[in-house]
């Protein structure tokens, strides 16, 4: 597959993963909702380093490093919801 068509895959998948936040975001406010948005936001983040960052060709160690931020921001927002 061409590098082009990977990066409008990338885009349209960024496009429709934000209309999602958008609709998981106006329907309410719960903690459920709120951790669909953010598993949402990590898919994203995925998306952006495999992506275009064009990470997915690099070794393990720095698409794990790239992929603990996220991961550590999502699992901080969700325990300071439920305290």
């Amino acid at each position: 597959m061409s590098a082009s068509k990977v990066l409008i895959g990338c885009w349209l998948g960024l496009a429709v993963l934000s209309v999602a936040t958008v609709l998981l975001g106006s329907s309410g406010s719960t903690l459920a909702l709120a951790a669909g948005v953010l598993a949402v936001a990590l898919i994203k983040a995925w998306l952006i380093s495999d992506g275009f960052m064009e990470l997915r060709h690099a070794p393990i160690q720095w698409r794990l490093l790239l992929a603990t931020w996220p991961v550590a921001m999502a699992a901080g927002i969700l325990l300071a919801m439920l305290l």
